[in-house]
């Protein structure tokens, strides 16, 4: 018997040295070596000089540690937007910056002091700032490396740092912005305090946890009620989940609308005083402490308005100690008094509450600034000086010295450890805050600008026109610049009104070490601040040469000049709000480096940053500039687990992306962030990463493929459209569509739509299909057969438009791809710009969804047979379909079997009783035995 002839040799299949395996994990840090050999970045700025520019600012972030998830998440969206905007032809610069000042930095510095059994306190404050500077500069020298290797492009010779001299000047000057036009004030009010860090902190600064807290009832003895003289006697019953406040109580608030009663304690001449909607709830929590009271009748209470308590006073519980305890605490109506818990009337410490300190400042009460910065009462006060700190839980708590003291005096009703609720930690520390009235210094949210003050700035009059009115305050310039933003998604807009609307002024000092000074000198008789330009612009200059240092080391009087005695002032040596310099970076980084009154296009960090660094860079342009610095601002969740659970090393559940990037390699981790639904809370773990893992691969694959079946193609091969089978000329229209549907994802910013977009196009249009189909005309078309030419040509216009539809989410793998078909030195992907896509001819004889259903039908059909084993391949099976407007042979090709009819009601299939080619292993009439040669196959061959 003689051997069937082997026609392989004949057969024109695809070649490539394209690696299946990516092997990203060691390709990649070649990769980044010689983008910074080619000096891409700055290549890409050369050729894009004078096209449109597209400025994506980067948010900072600290310099304090080794990235996390958050990090890689943040920092590869922005580098998809960048390149995306770049591959549109744009001028997209990126200057990654660094957050180096405040507490995050200077908190591990303490800690570093803490290990050494150093007290920060007794090291010289120059030494102090200089370990911070050299903290931060060699974490800013780690994360930069790591932000590379994650394959983000930007001037990473040329970064913005905070601590830059050139940056802590021009801060520095952005806050006399505001002193030299009254918008800065130094206030006593309540504000954020850590007895931690010693110092003020923003809301940005501080997190929520479950706490449990004690709840305490205190009876204060009415001594004067003027509109109700039975109440003298009586005692008013306050509810608070704080007992370190009641030391420094000054008065009783009541809601002017509510209905009180006055409940006797049996066996007692005592009665109390509640509201009458929560006098249930207030026998309830006090029949352990107080067994004597007991739930009366409502025909034993007696009823009182409000307002019958205008004009009378209480005495505090411990007023047996004299001096400010022995003062009569007044009753005053608050608004703000409801009973929603609690007993209907408050005590107030305008030390430690805004509303108390407001309702208290408005009828002449001050602060007495009895708790000091470590969170202790001051050692002079009567009660509890020098005690244990009011966050110490043990301190607080129902048997710890405050109860213990109220219980004794006979003030304590109700006492229990139990009050489950959620409360404000410092987000460094962990250790809970308190309210604490300091002396701060405050940029106000309400005042007009108009009031006796310079305007901020030209552009203001604009704002002022649009809101119809001839003053303007930072709020309303703000909400107004919202409203002309664009957020992504849109619920941001409202997230941050409302965060606006409702925020207190701006307390911008704090009471620490390192960071920029607030600048400032105070007249020490009139307590007003110095505004002279003559003495900033020396002060400015000061800060370029030596930094923020300079005024910590200044000759003050110096600065002043001769035109002022430093006898008469006093130099501020409070820190600026760390906030307050990120704010400011659109000046020293956007403004400097692109021209005054540029605004950046684009702010993108996480949700969390509403009350964070998008609305402090808000509030510093509206109050400098008159408007947002940024034309849009993009906002994203939070990296979890796989779990869903927030990532935590005392859970063991962080994912590290350098261990992803030492494993998997960097373009692992892009995918998955292009592919996530950003805008919310996303999951990262082993799972969703082996998925991320085969969706590279079948990408991968694509590429591979395309080179292979575009191995030796050249211009003069190239078809035009209006020649080509109308397949390709489909394959085409689906590439328009594709392309359309991406520029418009890149404009929305709505990357994971992007990716799914050109993944689903490269596995279901592509392999699934148009490979599938024409791979018979790639093997064994002959090279000039104008259906194997039209093929190549499309793939050709594929390669090029996809390797650049990938480039920016892929970056690394899309360069190997580029130069696996064009190797070249001093050429990049990543120069390039959107593709131009051929003019497509005519429109479409077929309905080509319903020719991919019907071949989706005829497979699923064939699949029965191929289980019986009835037919070993598609191409042997006959099957009747459908009339369909393409040919009996055009579909046979299509559906990729031996034979179509049409005009059947349905899907039929049969075995084909025709003979196998034995080049291409199609069954066709003409072939005469197996193994023979069909027609086609024979012309080939001969040729």
């Amino acid at each position: 018997m003689t051997d069937a002839p082997d026609f392989r040799d004949t057969v024109f299949l695809p070649k490539t040295d394209f690696p299946m395996k990516a092997g990203l994990a060691t390709k990649e840090p070649a990769i980044l070596e010689r983008w910074a050999r080619i000096n891409l970045y700055q290549k890409l700025r050369e050729q894009r000089a004078g096209r449109e520019r597209f400025i994506l600012h980067d948010g900072p972030p600290y310099a304090n540690g080794d990235i996390h998830m958050g990090h890689a998440m943040n920092k590869i969206l922005k580098d998809i937007v960048v390149r995306s905007q770049t591959l549109l032809g744009k001028d997209a610069p990126y200057v990654p910056g660094w957050d180096c000042h405040g507490l995050p930095i200077e908190w591990q510095i303490e800690k570093q002091y803490k290990d050494k059994k150093r007290n920060k306190d007794e090291v010289p404050p120059a030494e102090f700032r200089a370990e911070c500077r050299a903290y931060a500069a060699k974490w800013v020298g780690v994360q930069r490396e790591q932000f590379k290797r994650l394959g983000v492009m930007g001037d990473w010779e040329d970064p913005y740092l905070t601590m830059n001299f050139e940056s802590e000047a021009i801060i520095a000057g952005e806050l006399l912005k505001f002193a030299e036009s009254g918008q800065l004030y130094r206030g006593a009010k309540p504000v954020m305090w850590s007895p931690v860090e010693k110092t003020a902190l923003a809301e940005a600064e501080v997190e929520y946890e479950d706490v449990v807290s004690t709840q305490i009832d205190v009876a204060f003895e009415i001594t004067e009620a003027p509109n109700a003289p039975e109440l003298v006697g009586a005692h008013a019953v306050i509810w608070t989940t704080t007992p370190w406040t009641i030391p420094v109580n000054q008065a009783l608030a009541y809601g002017p609308e509510v209905e009180y009663v006055l409940l006797p304690e049996g066996g007692s001449p005592r009665n109390f005083l509640v509201a009458k909607e929560l006098a249930s709830a207030f026998f309830a929590r006090c029949s352990r402490e107080n067994p004597g009271l007991q739930a009366y009748s409502e025909v034993d209470w007696k009823s009182f308005k409000g307002s019958d308590l205008a004009g009378a006073t209480a005495r505090h519980p411990m007023h047996h100690l004299g001096g400010f305890f022995a003062r009569p605490r007044p009753f005053l109506p608050g608004d703000f008094v409801t009973t929603d818990a609690g007993t209907g009337l408050v005590h107030m410490a305008p030390d430690h509450g805004e509303d108390d300190f407001l309702l208290c400042k408005a009828h002449g009460i001050d602060p007495v600034f009895a708790v000091e910065g470590d969170g202790m009462y001051r050692a002079d006060w009567l009660w509890l000086g020098g005690q244990g700190s009011v966050i110490n839980k043990k301190f607080t708590a129902s048997d710890g010295p405050i109860c213990t003291d109220l219980r004794e005096a006979g003030g304590l009703l109700a006492a229990s450890d139990d009050f489950a609720h959620s409360y404000p930690h410092s987000w460094r520390s962990k250790a809970k805050i308190i309210f604490r009235a300091t002396p701060q210094w405050f940029i106000p949210m309400d005042k007009n600008v108009a009031d006796g003050v310079a305007p901020r700035c030209a552009e203001e009059e604009t704002i002022l026109t649009r809101q119809g009115s001839n003053t303007a305050t930072l709020r309303q310039a703000a909400l107004a610049a919202i409203e002309e933003t664009r957020w992504v998604p849109e619920k941001g807009r409202n997230r941050i009104s409302a965060m606006v609307e409702g925020r207190p002024d701006w307390v911008i000092s704090r009471q620490r070490a390192w960071g920029v000074p607030i600048p400032i000198y105070v007249n020490r008789k009139s307590g007003e601040y110095l505004r002279d330009a003559a003495v900033n612009a020396r002060i400015l200059d000061a800060f370029r040469s030596g930094g923020a240092d300079a005024w910590f080391a200044a000759d003050h009087q110096q600065l002043l000049g001769a035109d002022y005695s430093l006898d008469d002032y006093e130099v501020v040596n409070d820190i600026l709000d760390v906030w307050f310099d990120s704010g400011s970076t659109h000046s020293f980084v956007v403004e400097q480096r692109y021209g005054k009154g540029v605004r950046a296009n684009l702010y993108l960090e996480g949700s969390d940053q509403h009350r964070g660094w998008f609305q402090s860079s808000l509030l510093e342009s509206c109050g400098t500039r008159g408007h947002a610095p940024y034309d849009a601002v993009l906002t994203h969740g939070f990296a979890l687990d796989g779990q869903g659970k927030k990532m935590s090393k005392s859970l063991g559940n962080v994912v590290d992306p350098l261990k992803i990037i030492g494993e998997s390699g960097s373009d692992i981790l892009r995918l998955w962030v292009s592919q996530t639904d950003y805008f919310e809370d996303v999951r990262i773990g082993k799972e969703v990463l082996a998925g991320t893992g085969d969706a590279y691969r079948k990408l991968r694959n694509t590429f591979r493929y395309l080179l292979g079946a575009l191995d030796g193609f050249t211009d003069t091969e190239k078809l035009p459209v209006a020649e080509m089978p109308e397949l390709e000329r489909y394959v085409l229209h689906k590439l328009a569509g594709l392309d359309a549907e991406l520029k418009q994802a890149v404009n929305d910013f709505e990357f994971n739509r992007y990716s799914r977009a050109l993944t689903d196009f490269a596995n279901e249009d592509l392999s699934a299909f148009f490979f599938d189909i024409r791979k018979d005309s790639l093997y064994c078309d002959a090279p000039t057969d104008p259906k194997r030419r039209a093929y190549r040509t499309v793939l050709d216009t594929l390669f090029h438009a996809l390797v650049r539809y990938a480039a920016p989410i892929i970056s690394f793998t899309a360069e190997e791809v580029w130069q696996a078909r064009y190797p070249s030195e001093d050429g990049s992907v990543h120069m390039l710009e959107w593709p131009v896509l051929p003019e497509l001819a005519g429109t479409l004889s077929a309905d080509w969804a319903e020719v991919r259903a019907l071949r989706e039908k005829v497979t699923e059909a064939i699949e029965p047979y191929r289980r019986e084993k009835t037919i070993r391949s598609s191409l042997e099976a006959e099957v009747t379909v459908p009339a369909l407007p393409l040919s009996a042979e055009a579909l046979a090709e299509l559906f990729i079997v031996s034979k179509v009819t049409q005009g059947g009601d349905s899907v039929t299939v049969q075995p084909t009783e025709r003979l196998k080619c034995g080049r291409c292993w199609r069954h066709l009439p003409e072939v005469a035995n197996d193994g023979a040669l069909c027609d086609r196959c024979s012309g080939v061959v001969t040729e």
